[in-house]
């Protein structure tokens, strides 16, 4: 940006300002600039930002949300390192700053199925959001294993792995094949969803303590949990699935406006439509 650009008090301004949920911790060292009241300021996306998120490919790979991110909150340097504590955080201030802070969505109801349209206030999801403790570890006989949230580009890459297991999946022969086929091609996709699953649960995992070492290297922790027990593993997994639903949008409670039947509703941070333009 040229300091010496006379239009320069015509640009946009920060809209609000927030605290995130990490705390500025998790970051490694330049990827975040934590101003001293540790308050970021969100600025409203320009015309070029939606643009960026009407790209398919770029919405697919992540890069469109990185680089709105990063245009939004500048301190945030590199948004691919954002914690998956923050993300949602970082997310709903940037549709508050550009479109304000009601959004409309349609929702149907469980019980008698109407299908309605309703508002939620984005300022009451920001408030909900709520830090999660990573300093406690989970010991096992002397071994200790702490724990850190994944960052935005695991989160990315993650979820590209797991849609090309789903189209691996979708593509196993059919009933037109011999069984040896479908077994093979079967197994195949298992051993890549547990491989992924195995990856996932690593990235999740700081550092392993036992009385001789500590362990960061995440191939050493893979095979750790490649050959650990049953109960360890599943222990590990609840307590990484149970942070990471604390620390992403909950549930709003809505009344059918048809039945007056109560339930709940996730709302998702779908990009393809969390940012278009209130009505």
């Amino acid at each position: 940006m040229n300091e010496n650009n006379p239009l320069r008090q015509y640009f946009r301004q920060p809209a609000i300002y927030i605290e995130l949920p990490s705390q500025g911790k998790f970051y490694p060292q330049g990827a975040l600039n934590m101003p001293q009241t540790n308050k970021l300021p969100v600025y409203p996306m320009t015309a070029i930002d939606e643009i960026t998120y009407r790209t398919p490919d770029a919405l697919f790979n992540g890069q469109a949300t990185v680089n709105v991110i990063q245009s939004c909150v500048p301190d945030i340097k590199n948004a691919w390192s954002i914690p998956s504590m923050d993300v949602d955080t970082v997310l709903v201030s940037i549709r508050i700053a550009s479109y304000g802070h009601e959004m409309g969505f349609s929702t149907q109801c469980p019980a008698c199925q109407h299908v309605s349209d309703q508002t939620i206030d984005l300022r009451n999801v920001l408030d909900s959001m709520r830090p999660v403790d990573y300093a406690k570890p989970i010991t096992s006989g002397d071994m200790e294993i702490y724990f850190r949230p994944m960052s935005y580009q695991n989160m990315s890459d993650n979820n590209k792995l797991q849609y090309e297991n789903q189209k691996m999946l979708q593509n196993i022969p059919d009933s037109t094949s011999s069984d040896t086929d479908k077994m093979s091609a079967l197994s195949k996709a298992l051993q890549e969803v547990t491989a992924m699953t195995v990856k996932a649960l690593a990235q999740s995992i700081a550092m392993v303590k036992t009385p001789t070492a500590m362990v960061s290297e995440p191939e050493f922790i893979e095979e750790l949990l490649k050959n650990c027990d049953r109960k360890l593993f599943n222990e590990i997994r609840d307590y990484i699935v149970t942070n990471k639903a604390q620390s992403e949008m909950q549930p709003i409670k809505l009344t059918c406006p048809e039945c007056k039947h109560e339930y709940q509703q996730t709302v998702t941070l779908d990009m393809s439509s969390f940012f278009e333009p209130a009505s």
